[in-house]
């Protein structure tokens, strides 16, 4: 029965995992900078990787890829880690884990969007109406309406709609979701058969030479120095790392390889409801009805998309 539902169990792993690793990397971006996070982080996992893959399958560096893999695997690794995955870290220091990872959600309806186009997947009415519950979900945690302070009569009062969290750190979750969407498209193309443990391996070798040429280009490397000497930041940082791009990352690619990209997607997106829990527990962070009935409008929205 297990081996029959092996891609469910590994995406509803990489939810949990995305979870703890989320809720990592917000305290650690918060103290050192969401560049440094990426770069240590994705370091840690190189390592991980490698030694993983020498164990199981004598190869501490995926050398035994094909060039078609290690262009469309690279591809996806600049896509989903250096510029998704920026964009996503930066979005945990001005808007928070949970609400970035509701923006998320988006993900698999945009992964679904991309493999029509480029892909020639089918999409339907019932997947458009799991779309617009998906963004009715977000947008009532996001929105909120006041009373305008312009309009002096009280005969009409007008509300606006307005944000209740900063556009700048909307818009850079919104670019997370289109890059893990596009990384997850990308890695499907270029994985086919080749070993999961590797396929992430070559998409951490890209995303450690794109972030490299990043402080590079932005001459930050006293940034990284000192989030290294951050020993409160590193623990986050490591056990970000080890559920994120190693554990997470490569269970979701196994989600992918055994069930249908948009099953696994669906369970991988319940990240947001699983998120409340920790929050509210470890991190005393305070919710209202709205913003878990959201995140339950959003789930339900992302899971009508796909099943």
């Amino acid at each position: 029965m297990f081996s029959n539902h092996l891609g469910e169990y590994a995406a509803l792993l990489t939810a949990v995992f995305w979870t703890i690793t989320a809720l990592a990397f917000e305290k650690a971006s918060r103290k050192v900078g969401s560049l440094s996070v990426n770069m240590i982080r994705l370091c840690m996992a190189f390592v991980f990787l490698g030694i993983y893959s020498w164990i199981t399958r004598g190869l501490f560096l995926p050398l035994d890829a094909t060039g078609f893999q290690w262009l469309w695997l690279s591809l996806s690794g600049l896509v989903g880690f250096v510029l998704g995955d920026f964009f996503l870290f930066r979005s945990y220091e001005i808007i928070s884990a949970r609400i970035s990872m509701l923006i998320m959600a988006l993900a698999p309806p945009i992964a679904a969007l991309i493999s029509w186009i480029a892909l020639d997947e089918s999409l339907n009415i019932k997947q458009g109406i799991g779309m617009l519950l998906t963004f009715a979900g977000i947008a009532l945690v996001i929105l909120k309406r006041e009373i305008d302070p312009d309009n002096e009569d009280s005969e009409s009062t007008q509300k606006k709609v307005k944000l209740n969290y900063p556009l700048t750190g909307l818009l850079l979750a919104f670019g997370g979701a289109v890059g893990q969407a596009g990384g997850l498209v990308l890695s499907k193309i270029g994985m086919q058969d080749y070993n999961v443990i590797s396929a992430v391996h070559i998409r951490v070798i890209t995303g450690i030479a794109g972030f490299a040429l990043m402080f590079l280009f932005s001459n930050r490397w006293n940034f990284l120095i000192n989030a290294v000497k951050n020993p409160t930041a590193m623990k986050r940082i490591t056990l970000g790392a080890v559920f994120g791009p190693f554990l997470g990352v490569t269970f979701s690619l196994l989600a992918i390889k055994y069930t249908s990209t948009g099953v696994a997607s669906a369970i991988m997106s319940i990240v947001p409801v699983v998120i409340i829990a920790p929050a509210i527990l470890i991190f005393k962070e305070k919710f209202n009805s709205k913003e878990i009935i959201g995140a339950l409008i959003t789930v339900g929205g992302v899971m009508l998309f796909f099943l």
